[in-house]
């Protein structure tokens, strides 16, 4: 059975989160519901629990510092400010929950954490030490902007094109310039979900609408509801050889 620990400063939303996680994930035991950072830490090491949905602004520690002391815990933030969310990314947060939280929010939340597996400490986890380890694939896209920096979903990207030593960003009404190199950024990426289509060239299989053909034969892929036209080199023309 997997194990959270909530912690809030605010008591009865602590309480309402714990009530409407009993609803929507009963098998879920909590096991913990301290209000401040140093309780905290303290319930974290003592309960040992597989999920960790933490409060950013708490007193003592707050809830940013406890999830780089607990790397081994599933932390979901849940704060009603959303300045902190690259940062909570760069923890290699679960989720980013702002309040109120609504069912349908908090129902996808659970979701992820549901496909992501809890690991348990001991033998099976020193068995799975030995073996290497898949890069998780990124969620998010850090894009600066003048004195700003936003997040992008991965969801959004419907292709990524090189531009020199940089990586252009295209979502389905905007264009970012990323730092990433593409080669770089490929290895990082949900593989069931992007493939390389040009040497310059990612795109998202969701985002594809139709594969055509030019007069000279090459491949041309054209998407959903946008206006670019995208290449596909004979080095990868394979994939789409079923379609």
């Amino acid at each position: 059975m997997p194990t959270a620990l909530i912690a809030d400063d605010e008591p009865n939303l602590s309480a309402e989160l714990a009530e409407r996680l009993a609803e929507l994930w009963p098998e879920l035991e909590i096991v913990a519901t301290p209000r401040n950072g140093v309780d905290t830490l303290a319930a974290l090491n003592a309960a040992r629990p597989d999920i960790a949905f933490l409060d950013i602004r708490m007193p003592g520690i707050d809830g940013l510092k406890l999830a780089s002391l607990v790397p081994d815990v599933h932390v979901v933030f849940v704060t009603a400010y959303d300045e902190y969310a690259v940062e909570a990314f760069d923890r290699s947060a679960i989720d980013y929950l702002l309040k109120p939280v609504t069912d349908e929010r908090l129902l996808r939340c659970i979701a992820k954490l549901q496909r992501g597996g809890f690991a348990a400490p001991g033998a099976q986890a020193l068995s799975d030490a030995r073996l290497p380890k898949e890069p998780t694939p990124i969620r998010w896209l850090t894009v600066g902007l003048k004195d700003t920096t936003r997040l992008v979903p991965v969801d959004d990207v419907l292709y990524f094109q090189a531009l020199d030593k940089y990586t252009e960003v295209v979502t389905a009404g905007e264009r970012h310039v990323i730092r990433t190199p593409l080669k770089e950024l490929l290895q990082r990426l949900d593989q069931d979900r992007f493939a390389q289509v040009h040497r310059g060239v990612i795109v998202a299989y969701a985002a594809v609408d139709r594969i055509e053909r030019d007069l000279l034969g090459r491949l041309r892929i054209h998407l959903r509801g946008h206006r670019d036209v995208l290449p596909v080199s004979r080095a990868y023309a394979g994939l789409f050889k079923h379609m």
